[in-house]
């Protein structure tokens, strides 16, 4: 069994008096895709926020043997967890290329920041093409491929994807989890909140179901789908 290089237990958050996150615990082992599913305001973002030292929280969160708790988002980084947030949050006034560039800040090998970013855009050609255009005018896919590979150019070892398929067409949203799988493949432990969750456990080795800020369900991807549970709540009956 691969080693857990993320392990979370008791988080509770706060927004204020609303309690967003109530004991929560899960874990990611090195190599898998764990999808985070459930309904809207669970708290799947939420936990993401957390993680990424965006938002304070009690309980114990671990990367790699070492806790996180109370390290600000940029040692985090550091560290090997990337994020790439919901909405996608990308700098609407800099180029694809200035938005990637950023993504490696806290980098200084300059060669390997110039392979991994040709290794974007092999995985997004539609970004070589726009290279030079300001990102806030892509379409909302290709800002999508954006906000992944300036998540990459730090060269995690958590990947961590905040509902990459919102808002997208249909057929984009198949090339984005194609490219999440291939990503993986590629080395790259991902922890994946999707409100998708068919494609999300089509692809997950693992996967929770948060409701009401804790973990209800856990089990193999395939294990969920089949679940009646699971497709009562989510999948469709």
């Amino acid at each position: 069994m691969s080693e857990t290089i993320l392990e979370v237990q008791d988080l509770n958050v706060k927004y204020g008096a609303i309690q967003a996150l109530k004991g929560l615990s899960f874990s990611v082992r090195q190599g898998e895709i764990v999808s985070l599913i459930g309904a809207n305001g669970a708290g799947k973002t939420t936990t993401l926020r957390a993680v990424s030292g965006l938002l304070p929280f009690s309980g114990t969160v671990q990367f790699l043997r070492e806790s996180l708790s109370g390290r600000p988002a940029h040692e985090i980084v550091a560290k090997g967890i990337s994020h790439s947030p919901e909405g996608r949050g990308v700098f609407p006034n800099l180029t694809v290329l200035e938005n990637l560039e950023l993504g490696a800040y806290t980098r200084s090998d300059a060669e390997q920041i110039a392979h991994d970013l040709e290794h974007c855009f092999q995985l997004f050609p539609r970004l070589k093409e726009r290279i030079k255009q300001k990102a806030g005018t892509l379409s909302g896919g290709e800002q999508q491929m954006v906000a992944m590979s300036r998540a990459l150019m730090s060269r995690p070892k958590l990947l961590m994807l905040d509902e990459p398929s919102l808002g997208l067409a249909p057929l984009i949203v198949a090339q984005i989890f194609e490219i999440v799988k291939k990503i993986n493949a590629e080395g790259t432990t991902v922890l994946l909140v999707e409100q998708n969750a068919r494609m999300a456990l089509k692809i997950s080795h693992r996967a929770y179901v948060i409701e009401t800020g804790k973990v209800t369900l856990s089990g193999t991807g395939q294990d969920l789908l089949d679940d009646p549970r699971v497709i009562e709540s989510y999948l469709g009956a």
